[in-house]
């Protein structure tokens, strides 16, 4: 299982080797899990069988008869405006294929989810793809927001992060083509392509009075899981960018190093961290936490009992430890769940903006050998039993980021983070 959406970054494993279960608590794997762009997943691939009950039936209580009478009607009635010449080698057999593959994408759309949608042959290859390998792209993870394509995170050190994309820029038009009603697959694919050459978008941007062209240059997407450093100061700064399979022993190694230099202010930055592996979120947590404490929680809805994840109580930290986290509008899913869990318990203060809003469980259900399709199962409950807010988790102290401070290389949320952790000595 998944959480989050299609983007554009580098694949995660496809296996956690934590859980037979493999949730994702990503980001926003962009409505795919495909980062766009140079995609990622944020979970292991399900391979579900028939999980209906209907077998290769109809519902008993669905009337199927305006399907197969629409169907009918094409086939004794339809002609095409125009033939290219590559359309008359199309049999018979392939384009009603084509029309089954339609039929399930328009169902998974009825649900009116951004999350959930059908991904035939070439995407479902594509996906698969991006979890084995680098891929060309710009960097950035994207999803749909209030119907309009949406940047979750540019990713750090990629073509898009140095166009100067942003978290939340809204992405009118790709290569000139309208996004409006695009799917996530659909703009992936677009966006996505061989190093070097070029896509030009047309983003708008709170704060913008129209929109603005941004062009970047496609390159191979390899993005790196997390970095530290230490400062002059006392406070030891670990910025994770994704939760991969192996984040947890990575992390461990940052927190070892964090305990060795003896210094007792922490800050987490999870600035534009799209989210990954759920179970490398509760892993980090549990460094903070007592056994038992509750770090999020999967509702299902009553379609299967949730499932409550709790620390493992690692909690090698005393009350010397002072620790602020950095958020902002890319902070999703896994990023929410370990921030949110981390102040509910009283670990740490959150700075920055409100974070992206990821509060639900994707799964990925195979439909034939070739296809697949990408479902909200669940909604992430933090540890207070509610659901991660759509308009994402509120800072406790917010502070914003302008596009001359970014110009200017200046960071006022860290310096924030900065200023509370040395008044709190």
């Amino acid at each position: 299982m998944y959480e989050d959406e299609q983007a554009e970054r580098l694949p995660f494993p496809t296996s956690t080797g934590f859980s037979t279960r493999a949730v994702i608590a990503g980001a926003i794997i962009v409505a795919a899990t495909a980062f766009a762009i140079g995609l990622t997943v944020e979970a292991a691939r399900h391979k579900g069988g028939n999980s209906t009950g209907y077998g290769t039936g109809a519902p008993a209580d669905v009337d199927l008869s305006p399907l197969w009478k629409a169907w009918r009607v094409i086939d004794e009635k339809f002609v095409p405006a125009a033939v290219a010449s590559t359309s008359l080698a199309t049999s018979t057999e392939d384009a009603n294929q084509k029309r089954v593959w339609g039929l399930i994408e328009g169902l998974a759309g009825s649900l009116n989810d951004p999350y959930t949608f059908f991904l035939p042959p070439k995407e479902n290859q594509q996906f698969t793809d991006d979890m084995s390998g680098s891929f060309g792209g710009v960097g950035m993870e994207i999803a749909v927001r209030d119907q309009v394509l949406t940047v979750v995170s540019p990713l750090k050190g990629t073509p898009a992060e140095r166009a100067g994309i942003r978290s939340g820029d809204k992405i009118l038009q790709i290569d000139g083509e309208d996004t409006d009603g695009m799917d996530i697959s659909t703009a992936v694919s677009k966006i996505r392509g061989e190093k070097g050459t070029q896509v030009t978008l047309l983003m708008l941007r709170e704060g913008w009075s129209e929109p603005r062209e941004i062009k970047a240059t496609r390159d191979v997407i390899n993005v790196p899981t997390l970095t530290t450093t230490e400062r002059d100061d006392g406070i030891f700064i670990i910025h994770l960018m994704t939760f991969t399979a192996n984040s947890p022993e990575l992390f461990r190694s940052a927190l070892r190093e964090f305990v060795e230099s003896g210094d007792s202010m922490l800050i987490l930055d999870l600035r534009g961290n799209p989210g990954g592996y759920l179970e490398a979120a509760v892993d980090m947590a549990s460094w903070f936490l007592p056994t038992g404490k509750i770090v999020v929680t999967e509702d299902y809805a009553g379609h299967a009992n949730n499932i409550v994840h709790r620390s493992r109580g690692y909690d090698v930290f005393n009350d010397n430890l002072r620790m602020v986290i950095l958020v902002d509008r890319g902070s999703a899913s896994a990023s929410e769940i370990l921030a949110g869990a981390l102040r509910y318990w009283d670990v740490a203060k959150l700075v920055g903006v409100n974070t992206f809003g990821k509060g639900s469980v994707q799964e990925l259900v195979d439909i034939t050998p070739e296809t697949a399709l990408k479902i909200t199962v669940a909604r992430w409950l933090a540890p207070d039993g509610e659901q991660i807010p759509l308009e994402g988790i509120a800072p406790d102290v917010e502070v914003k980021v302008s596009d001359e401070e970014i110009k200017d290389g200046k960071d006022p949320q860290l310096d924030k983070a900065v200023e509370m952790l040395l008044k709190a000595q």
